[in-house]
């Protein structure tokens, strides 16, 4: 059976898309088939696997065709392959910015995303999702068709300001729209060991969300940061870095929890 995880944090640059795009590879690489879903406008997933160019229709057309014409058939022929052969990548573009606009009177718009996926979950054993950094209608639609949420954590200052918020929204979610909603963990990622700092957050987000963290912490490291310029996921950039390491040990954990 298929599980859909969401990766979420509203706050920017916490290492949400290096973790969606890594973890997607890292169980690729395990024989396992995944959809990486780009849902963030900005669409860094669909460039950190090699696609810059937009496309003729992507996640966009699809939210867009959920409430009446859209089949299996149609989602397929949006979604890109990648050069991993178990990871294919369902696109976005910057029009997807638009899409809450467009929804706002529209019925069941929390539902969109949900309807697309719920087409093509057999296909796959995992779908990971990208969520943009903010709590709007895109992760709503985000957090209404995932199984579990993925909340990538830095170590830097303020790393808990606005998870309260999050975690509020997370459980809304459940009472209102997807009551199988849960957290799949808290990751703490661009860990130091040198700094006092990362060693004081890790202990806060111990404190915060006791079991439910991730044993795998992500280093800083700037191997992780050059991959995505060159369209790769870091197991592919250099399979023998820290962070490969890392995100291939994520994996495990994550299939653990099966």
């Amino acid at each position: 059976m298929s599980r859909i995880i969401a990766a979420c944090n509203q706050k920017g640059g916490v290492g949400k898309t290096t973790t969606c795009v890594n973890t997607s590879a890292a169980l690729a690489a395990m024989e396992k088939k995944v959809l990486l879903v780009d849902m963030d406008p900005q669409a860094n997933a669909t460039q950190g696997l090699g696609y810059d160019e937009g496309f003729d229709e992507d996640i966009y057309d699809a939210l867009l065709l959920a409430e009446s014409d859209l089949s299996r058939e149609k989602i397929r022929t949006y979604i890109q392959p990648t050069s991993m052969p178990f990871l294919e990548i369902l696109p976005c573009s910057r029009s997807l910015a638009g899409l809450e606009v467009q929804l706002m009177n529209q019925p069941q718009r929390e539902r969109r995303l949900s309807k697309v996926l719920e087409l093509i979950k057999a296909d796959y054993d995992y779908i990971l999702i990208d969520s943009p950094p903010s709590l709007s209608l895109l992760t709503l639609n985000v957090l209404t068709s995932a199984d579990s949420v993925l909340i990538p954590i830095q170590c830097e200052y303020y790393a808990l300001q606005g998870l309260a918020e999050l975690l509020n929204t997370i459980r809304l979610v459940q009472q209102n729209l997807n009551p199988k909603l849960s957290i799949e963990g808290a990751l703490l990622t661009m860990y130091d060991s040198r700094l006092n700092l990362s060693k004081q957050v890790a202990e806060d987000v111990q404190n915060t969300f006791s079991e439910k963290v991730f044993k795998t912490i992500i280093p800083r490291s700037v191997k992780l940061s050059e991959a995505p310029s060159f369209g790769k996921p870091i197991i592919l950039y250099d399979v023998l870095s820290s962070g490969a390491t890392k995100y291939m040990e994520l994996a495990k954990e994550i299939l653990q929890n099966d």
